[in-house]
């Protein structure tokens, strides 16, 4: 035996053998909740080989538009590590050097800063390059816009790991 309850379009069971009677509770709880989240999409199945390989298609460049977005992020963790790090070891080697602590001397506060801060900005200008020719050969396929956050973040990294650089070269130690 078939169950006679049916969904209406406004999602509310309804009794098809007595259409007088009144939807149950929970069909009256959740048709007063449907208007706060979003009907499913209709969806379409492709209708040829053409639309399905289209579809793959399109799915594959985003898919390669994410991979390129979690590599680029990849970039920023390792280069924002080193710039941080490299402006950390100088601040504390030059505390160390005016508090009159010992160092070695062939590793100033400021070598060893403008090291580790040098290549962390290199770094995060070499992954914003790979990252724009990897996009420039992605929008010839699909139209993505330009602005992506990761590539926004990126150019701030690298931004800031200039000024930083910047700012221990005109530091006198």
């Amino acid at each position: 035996m078939t169950n006679p309850e049916t969904k209406s379009s406004n999602g509310v069971a309804e009794d098809r053998a007595n259409p007088t009677a009144k939807p149950t509770l929970l069909a009256r709880i959740g048709s007063a909740f449907s208007g706060f989240f979003p009907s499913e999409p209709t969806k379409h199945a492709p209708s040829s080989s053409n639309e399905l390989a289209e579809l793959r298609t399109g799915l594959a460049e985003k898919r390669n538009l994410m991979a390129a977005d979690r590599t680029l992020m990849a970039w920023v963790r390792t280069s924002l590590s080193m710039i941080s790090f490299g402006f950390t070891i100088y601040k504390l080697l030059q505390t160390f050097r005016e508090s009159g602590g010992p160092i070695i001397e062939k590793y100033e506060p400021r070598t060893v800063g403008l090291f580790l801060t040098g290549l962390g900005t290199v770094s995060m200008v070499m992954g914003t390059i790979e990252y724009w020719e990897t996009f420039k050969e992605l929008r010839q396929l699909q139209h993505f816009r330009i602005w992506r956050p990761t590539f926004v973040i990126a150019l701030i990294m690298s931004v800031m790991g200039l000024s930083m650089f910047i700012s221990i070269i005109t530091k006198l130690a």
